[in-house]
């Protein structure tokens, strides 16, 4: 239901399983639910209740035996079985945000967090809940694609973990000839099928750095800096900065919600793009849309008809090929403009953080730690600046600064570091556990490479400046962006093309389709592969995204797709990274 219908169309056309329902006797009903003991008590209720005439059991993920005979127990003690229909596993145990990226339902949201997965009292009964879970909307994953992945994974990390769960129940899938899911695919199709994916299991840990980063891309930036779920992003109208104090975010009031969907064109083509030129393209859109809008009204002029009435309009159909093309336009035109307002609003919601927090300063800044170019400006000084973002922006810089550094800085300069973050109104609780996360992790003593390359600034956007601009960027950086492969697009460069590189090159294997579940051996013939899909067991976010979908658009023929256990911004991961520093 989600790849066709939007969230306000599903309320409109559903109900949710424990919402209060009046029978309605004579009409069918279609169920889609996880196959929950909460879901299942509702639905046998619903039979003994005659709620509709007949029923359409989908489960998102497979159901088990004892609940399934839970059931039928319940549809013959009502009387019920024929008019139970069809039952269905429909393996969507996952949710799809693009076309390219996809995210585990958020219902287990926490069960399966960064958190979760990193907790030092977690039992090993609690990490194997977590882990099936994850293997669970994998398999589902994979079933819906109809495709057998090869699997590579680090070793020594939960992402391992997922890959021996995923590739066990792959096997067994595949064995079970009669009821396997994997039409066409069965065990004699041999080992070196070219067009089978590639499967990259990374665990979150490789790289703390960019989850905390401060992004310049359209898409990224709405999702750190508004309320942005599920392709929803709230805004609240602004009421000004103008008795804000300084380095405070916005005073905000009355909420509104855009969806940002594929059928939206402006989305689909500058959501990637940094967000000068996206306020850029929106003056330019909006100017384009007045032009329009004056030829239609000197046509109506010319024709003597002022009216916005229909038979104004129907008149002016009737006169020339010419009014009848600018007639004929005006639906066009309608939707433009709301995608103009809808824009506006949304670039201007992101416009007033980035102003308010100098957004633009900690991007260029952190880039150039995380690439290892000279700093122009001292770390303390940012950090001590009253006026340069939040405390939490504050926080993640020297997250960032700490994370990538080669050698950490000394014991006192940490306490210097950690006496101005305090000044600065900063929860130290992240650090102590990045302090203990770096200690024991196996790439302390060589840090994540983020690439040599960095931003350039082009000076002020004064293209954009104009007084009739709807976006007056003045002071902020027109920041062009370089690519440079982030550690997990590194890690899928070396994989997806069967490179050899210290970095990747103990990363275990595995083909479910083998006969023997020996993951030693990577096959002689080192083939690239066309497709492959990247899962961060940990967490992902839209900076990764993004930077895997540039890489791509340099390799023609290939395709990759972006899952993660779930999509956090720098605000919930460091929140996660604050409970854990509190144990």
């Amino acid at each position: 239901m989600c790849l066709m219908l939007k969230t306000a169309q599903e309320n409109q056309y559903g109900r949710l399983l424990h919402s209060d329902r009046d029978p309605i006797p004579d009409v069918p009903a279609v169920y889609f639910v996880m196959p929950t003991e909460e879901n299942i008590d509702r639905m046998c209720q619903d039979l003994r209740n005659q709620l509709y005439e007949s029923y359409y059991l989908n489960f998102i993920s497979a159901i088990s035996r004892s609940k399934l005979e839970d059931i039928a127990n319940a549809a013959l003690a009502a009387s019920a079985v024929t008019q139970v229909a069809k039952v269905f596993d429909q393996y969507l145990n996952f949710i799809t945000l693009e076309d390219d990226m996809f995210v585990l339902c958020n219902q287990n949201k926490e069960l399966v967090s960064y958190r979760a997965i990193n907790r030092p009292d977690i039992t090993d009964t609690e990490m194997e809940t977590v882990m099936d879970t994850i293997v669970d909307s994998l398999f589902c994953f994979f079933v819906t694609l109809g495709a057998v992945p090869i699997i590579r994974c680090s070793r020594g990390t939960a992402a391992e973990m997922v890959a021996v769960k995923l590739d066990k129940k792959l096997r067994e899938n595949l064995r079970d000839a009669r009821n396997s899911l994997f039409t066409g695919d069965t065990l004699g199709a041999g080992q070196f099928s070219f067009q089978r994916p590639l499967l990259v299991l990374v665990d979150r840990n490789i790289d703390l750095a960019t989850p905390l980063h401060h992004t310049w891309t359209y898409q990224a930036l709405v999702h750190d800096v508004l309320d942005f779920h599920l392709n929803r992003v709230n805004l609240e109208e602004s009421s000004g900065v103008e008795n804000a104090p300084a380095g405070a975010r916005p005073k905000r009031k009355n909420k509104k919600s855009y969806d940002l969907t594929p059928v939206d064109k402006f989305w689909q083509k500058h959501k990637g793009s940094p967000f000068p030129e996206v306020a850029e393209s929106v003056q330019q859109e909006l100017e384009s849309y007045r032009a329009q809008e004056d030829e239609v009204k000197r046509l109506k002029s010319i024709m003597g008809l002022e009216g916005e009435d229909e038979g104004a309009i129907s008149m002016l159909s009737d006169n020339t090929a010419k009014l009848t093309s600018a007639v004929s336009s005006l639906p066009e035109l309608l939707e433009k403009k709301r995608l103009i307002d809808l824009h506006t609003n949304v670039a201007t919601a992101v416009l007033e953080h980035i102003k308010a927090r100098k957004l633009d300063v900690y991007f260029e800044y952190e880039e150039k730690i995380m690439s290892k170019t000279t700093l122009d400006k001292s770390l303390l000084d940012i950090i001590s600046d009253p006026d340069a973002g939040t405390p939490e922006d504050k926080m993640r810089l020297f997250l960032i600064y700490y994370i990538s550094t080669q050698q950490a800085p000394s014991e006192a300069d940490l306490e210097q570091y950690k006496k101005a973050l305090t000044d600065a109104g900063c929860n130290l609780n992240p650090l102590q556990y990045i302090k203990q996360w770096k200690a024991f992790a196996k790439m302390a003593s060589a840090p994540a490479s983020y690439g040599s390359t960095t931003t350039k600034s082009m000076g002020l956007l004064s293209r954009v400046m104009n007084t009739g601009s709807q976006f007056v960027m003045e002071g902020v950086k027109n920041l062009v962006l370089k690519q440079q492969n982030l550690p997990v697009t590194r890690i899928l460069d070396n994989l997806m093309e069967m490179k050899s590189n210290p970095e990747t090159d103990d990363y275990r294997y595995f083909d479910p389709k083998m006969l023997r579940g020996n993951d030693s051996s990577v096959p002689r013939n080192k083939n690239p592969f066309q497709e492959a899909i990247v899962f961060v067991v940990g967490g992902g976010n839209y900076i990764e995204y993004q930077n895997l979908v540039d890489y791509i658009k340099g390799k023609q023929g290939k395709h990759i797709l972006y899952g993660c256990s779930e999509l956090f911004n720098a605000t919930q991961f460091i929140k996660q990274l604050s409970q854990l520093g509190q144990k």
